[in-house]
């Protein structure tokens, strides 16, 4: 039987789902971490989801999906013929970066995990800032898909969405994960896929950004 404090986290290696993962630990939720390798370009994250899963010691499984990037070719992050965009997030630039259907992907995933072990949310990173540039980090997106799911599972009902982020802005969850002491230091955001930071793309310039608003240590190496 499942808890109604057991969920299961999509958790990318990143700042965002990685403060969202610590934090619900010291709630007292216990976690399942799902990440997802999509083919993605800067799939060092993987590397990075764990190493924060094993420091904050939850079952972790990164799921093989490789091959999904050969379905979308104009991607900055799926298809390295295509320039990662530099400088702040603009809807004009970012555009580039969104991977269709991504979150439909890997929420359907997670739901599927979810009830198959009796888990009562599925927890997702989004926040304030992911809305302009990613339509499924939209409440419209997130509501649909929760009763699409609802209406297509058996004893589905008790599933939510477990989403305290998403009023909040980059700086707020790097303020939190500073103050609870998350593993920020073993994250990873860079959409080159390099080994160290480049410092210049939108997720780089983003995260600089939100530590330094934060008045938060940023553990980050750049090039950059």
């Amino acid at each position: 039987m499942g808890s109604d404090r057991r969920a299961v986290i999509l958790l990318s290696g990143g700042l965002d789902s990685t403060v969202l993962a610590a934090a619900m630990l010291q709630d007292g939720w216990e976690l399942s971490a799902l990440s997802v390798d999509y083919g993605q370009r800067h799939r060092r994250e993987l590397d990075a989801a764990e190493a924060v899963a094993q420091a904050l010691g939850i079952p972790h499984r990164i799921l093989d999906l490789s091959w999904f990037a050969s379905l979308i070719p104009a991607s900055s992050q799926t298809d390295r013929s295509v320039p990662v965009p530099h400088g702040h997030y603009a809807q004009a630039t970012m555009k580039v970066t969104v991977v269709p259907n991504r979150n439909m992907v890997m929420l359907s995933l997670a739901a599927a995990h979810a009830l198959g072990i009796g888990a009562q949310a599925i927890a997702i990173a989004a926040h304030a800032g992911d809305h302009a540039i990613y339509p499924d980090c939209r409440e419209e997106f997130m509501r649909d898909f929760l009763a699409c799911v609802r209406s297509g599972n058996w004893d589905a009902d008790a599933l939510h969405l477990h989403r305290p982020f998403v009023a909040m802005s980059k700086a707020d969850i790097a303020r939190i994960g500073c103050d609870i002491g998350a593993p920020t230091h073993l994250t990873y955001s860079c959409y080159e896929g390099e080994q160290v930071h480049c410092g210049r793309c939108g997720t780089c310039v983003e995260r600089k950004e939100a530590f330094d608003l934060a008045g938060a240590y940023d553990p980050t190496e750049y090039r950059a």
